[in-house]
Order: structure tokens, then sequence, then C-alpha cells
């Protein structure tokens, strides 16, 4: 049997937002990888494995999907929404590099629906120019590296999706973060905090930058900021092409 990596998105949380091609691709696996509520959402069935495992190990577990496939099995490599934002894509090609002896394995990735494009959808188009993202959480980069580029995005005039704005572990930063839109743009500048969007618990809330607060955000929120030309139209936020 030839083994193959496919790493795979699964979308915000709605089952039907999960594409297609990666329905496909779990139906023909015989291991799915990943961390422990997402592995929870693939259904199990006979001849397949499921190997759950904590968020921090995420070098750990692409190694082996790796040498599983390397050993002919199909596996695949599980991530909410797109594996290449913030996600699994690129822990498995940094494992790839550590480990030459596995270069033979066939890698796919499949993409999925971001959680920042669900929440912008919901919201209207606050996304509809240029944009950027920014994960807010220095487990893997400097906290002083968050506030550079967060500074230099908002001094460029980009709408901003932020991802990982505060947990129990970081309660502090996304005040911080509060701090810095504060300094650099207009307090009308529109914020739209999205949580657990796409669920049966989504919520959306649209404030402007003087009226947020650091206790709006928690690990289930998209925090999308508008650019300076971001209005609102009835009960929807957008950003025109021309801004």
């Amino acid at each position: 049997m030839t083994g193959a990596v496919i790493i795979a998105g699964l979308g915000p949380g709605d089952a039907a937002k999960v594409t297609p091609e990666v329905a496909a691709a779990l139906d023909q696996a015989t291991d799915v990888v990943g961390y422990i509520p997402y592995v929870a959402r693939v259904a199990p069935r006979p001849g397949l494995t499921l190997h759950p495992s904590d968020n921090r190990v995420e070098l750990d577990r692409a190694t082996h999907a790796l040498e599983m496939a390397a050993k002919g099995a199909r596996v695949v490599v599980v991530s909410s929404g797109d594996p290449g934002v913030f996600a699994m894509a690129s822990a498995v090609f940094e494992a790839l590099e550590a480990r030459p002896d596995l270069a033979h394995v066939p890698i796919t990735v499949l993409p999925g629906i971001t959680a920042m494009l669900a929440a912008a959808a919901a919201a209207g188009a606050p996304l509809g120019h240029d944009f950027c993202a920014i994960n807010l959480s220095d487990n893997l980069k400097p906290f002083a590296l968050v506030e550079r580029r967060l500074r230099l995005a908002a001094e460029a005039d980009f709408a901003m999706a932020f991802y990982n704005p505060r947990s129990k572990s970081r309660p502090h930063q996304f005040a911080r973060v509060l701090e810095i839109l504060r300094e650099c743009c207009d307090p009308a500048r529109l914020i739209t905090f999205a949580r657990a969007v796409s669920t049966p618990e989504q919520h959306l809330r649209t404030v402007a930058l003087a009226e947020a607060t650091e206790d709006m955000a928690d690990m289930r929120t998209v925090v999308l900021v508008g650019n300076s030309a971001t209005r609102r139209i009835g009960p929807y936020v957008y950003t025109p092409r021309s801004a």
C-alpha cells in the first residue's frame, strides 16, 4: 500500500462547511491525526484509527503522521479552518525538513474555510479590501513581534483579522492590543467580535474601537478590525473595494 499525508482543513465548525474534497480524503483515510477537539469532529468507522493529541505537540504529531505514511498508511492531518493559516500544514513541512529520510512521503494540502472568512461573511464584508491576519498568541513568537506587526498594519490602514486574541494564560495581552489600536486608529474604527462562527453558539458584536474591551474576546473569538473606510450599512459591516 502506498502511503501519503493529506493535510486537511475542517472549516470553522459547521459540518456543511467541510469541502467535498476534504470529506473524500477522510473517507479514504486509515488514520487521522490532530488536536483533540478537531479529531473529535471526525466520525469513527471500521478501518480508521484516530490519533488525538494536545495542542502544543504539533511537531510530534506531524512527525508521527509522516512516519505512519512512510509505512503505508493514508494519514489525514486535520486542522480547523484552513490548514495553511496558523495550523498544521506549516508544522508538517517543518517536521519534514528535520527528517530528510521521510522526503519520499507524498504530501497534499487541502484548503478549508478559515474562521476569519466565515466571520467576515457573517458580518458582511469587513475584509472587502486589503487586509492582513495576525495571530496574537506568543506561544511561538515573542509578543514584542506581535506588537510591531500590529502597529505597522494599523499605520498602513489594513483591515485586520486577529486569531487567538485572549486566553486564560494570556488574559492581559488583548488589552495591550486595544491600546496600540487606540494609539494608531480613530476611536470610531469598527471592530467585530465573532465568536463560535458557524456553530449554534455563534455570536457577532460590532462596536467602535472606543467601546471595545478586552473581555469581549476569548479563544473562540475571531476579531475583525476594519480600516479607516469600513462602515455599517444596516446590520452589515463592509469595507469598500476602493478603500
